[in-house]
């Protein structure tokens, strides 16, 4: 599978082991996954390094949950994503844990709501970044 792609993972800290998992599968397939918890170093300025990954982000995975749905920065990197031309078609919501509190623009989107399969959300994810600039590219996301 040919793919280099930059990936930006927002995601709330109580889902920080969905998180890696999904970043491992991910870059099993070959993407380049920014995550915090395993990006950053100690004693980093990071908010300068969380804007320098969202900067070379190609893609935006945003994992949806209570606990994200009440996050100022899963909250804001979804502001960026929406005003980043960038991320048009590129900022995949995908639901870890079921919420009606997520942000109101989420709704526009296409989800992948997997059950808790974390590696068929990798699939999904690779097949619709893979898909980018094809039209409709979220039909086989559901």
């Amino acid at each position: 599978m040919e793919t280099s792609g930059r990936i930006f993972l927002s995601y709330s800290h109580p889902d920080k082991d969905w998180a890696k998992e999904l970043s491992k599968h991910l870059e099993k397939q070959g993407f380049r996954v920014f995550l915090d918890d395993e990006s950053l170093l100690p004693g980093v300025n990071w908010r300068l390094e969380v804007g320098k990954a969202l900067e070379s982000a190609d893609a935006m995975v945003v994992l949806i949950s209570p606990a994200s749905a009440r996050s100022p920065s899963v909250q804001q990197d979804i502001g960026y994503a929406l005003g980043a031309e960038r991320f048009q078609d590129r900022l995949i919501p995908v639901e870890v844990e079921p919420t009606q509190d997520y942000p109101w623009v989420l709704r526009q989107l296409e989800w992948i709501k997997t059950g808790g399969d974390i590696a068929r959300a990798g699939d999904q994810i690779a097949r619709i970044l893979q898909a980018a600039g094809e039209p409709d590219i979220h039909a086989g996301a559901r």
